[in-house]
Parts: structure tokens; sequence; C-alpha cells
């Protein structure tokens, strides 16, 4: 698929990109940042106590996840191993005219290295930060026994438009690569979506640290 998006600015300022192959919008209209910073930092991030936290990311996207998470790791001096998915990454035009940074007052060398660091290899970032990206479509993704996630970032387009990576098998998949007491934060409050995330053994709650959980927005 030739990936041809347009810029688009939400209402909170910050950038989403507009695809039309799927007619959506990476991010919510109401506010980008706004929006992964509540459903993914907020309900994600931050419910997980552990001081070295491993994070998995369905759609590694325009990276904005990725760059709220590194600064948040940064900030209150916590390690971050990130490993996300993507199977049609921007190009370069595309991620350079994201305004993030602008909006965050980072550098943007800072989004721009995470689009550009090499695919199927862990890059430290710096010592609170590293991250593992994969080119690959998580139909056919293998995990690897000793991988286990603390926080999943479900981020991928919504079930309307990518039916087949919201089933309750690709949910039972990464729920058996989770550690106990681990999250699973995501945007989509549909009922099929509920269904399949406990079909898949997951508990709808965000409070719950002694089993495997889920938070759904």
């Amino acid at each position: 698929m030739i990936q041809r998006t347009e810029n688009f600015i939400t209402a909170d300022g910050s950038s989403t990109l507009y695809n039309p192959f799927f007619d959506e919008h990476y991010h919510s209209i109401n506010g980008a940042i706004e929006e992964s910073l509540h459903v993914y930092i907020n309900a994600g991030l931050h419910f997980c106590l552990k001081n070295e936290i491993n994070i998995f990311e369905m759609g590694f996207g325009t990276g904005l996840n990725a760059l709220l998470t590194m600064r948040d790791a940064h900030r209150f001096l916590r390690k971050v191993n990130y490993t996300s998915v993507e199977l049609f990454p921007l190009t370069e035009s595309q991620y350079k005219d994201l305004n993030y940074c602008t909006k965050l007052d980072c550098n943007q060398p800072d989004l721009i290295q995470l689009h550009e660091i090499a695919w199927g290899q862990k890059v430290d970032i710096n010592e609170y930060f590293s991250i593992t990206k994969r080119e690959i479509d998580i139909c056919n993704l293998t995990f690897a026994d000793q991988e286990k996630f603390d926080v999943i970032y479900f981020d991928a387009f919504s079930p309307d438009k990518q039916p087949e990576l919201w089933t309750a098998e690709i949910f039972k998949k990464i729920y058996n690569q989770m550690s106990i007491g681990g999250v699973l934060t995501t945007y989509s409050s549909k009922g099929l979506v509920k269904q399949n995330l406990r079909q898949a053994g997951f508990t709808e709650s965000t409070a719950c640290r002694d089993q495997k959980a889920n938070g759904i927005f």
C-alpha cells in the first residue's frame, strides 16, 4: 500500500495525519497530544509502578506515543524498554512536517531520531529509553518466549477500518506476552473490542494491579 497522508492541525494545536486509504486521522481531531497523554501516558505508563518498564505499542504511526514516553521516562528517571510495530512507516517529509516538538518545547531531532533509527534492532536513545521498531504486520509477528510487557499501547486504526487487528486472537497473542499486573490501554470503547479483550483473558479495570487488566477509553 502506498501511504498518502495529509497533515492536519488538531484542536490543541498539535499535528496529526489524515490517511485517505483508511479515511481516518491518526489521532483525535480534538487534540493529538491531549489524546496520547490521556489514553497512553496517564492510563497506561503511569499505571505501572515499576522502575523498569517494558512497553509494547501496536502502531508506531507518527511516533507521538514514543516521544511522550521517552520524555516521561527522563522526567521520572525510570527506564523504559519500548517495542513498537508499524507496517507502513511514514516518509521523511511526513514526519519532519509534524509539530510535536514545537508544542512540547523539545528538540525536533528527538522525533526525527525515533523515526530514523534502524528497524529490527534495539537502540539505546539515552540511559532511560531504548526502542526496538519492527516493520511488520502484527498478524505475522512472532514474539520471543522471554519477551514480557508491562504496558500495551494498542493504537491501530479503528476496528471499522482494520477489523483484523482487533480480534480475540490478536489480543490473546498480546496477553500471552504480558507480565502479571500488566495493563493494555486503547482509545476504542467499542462493544466488540471489549468482548474480544475479555475473551482473550483481560479484565476491564484500570485499578487492578494483581492480575492482567485492561484500561479502555
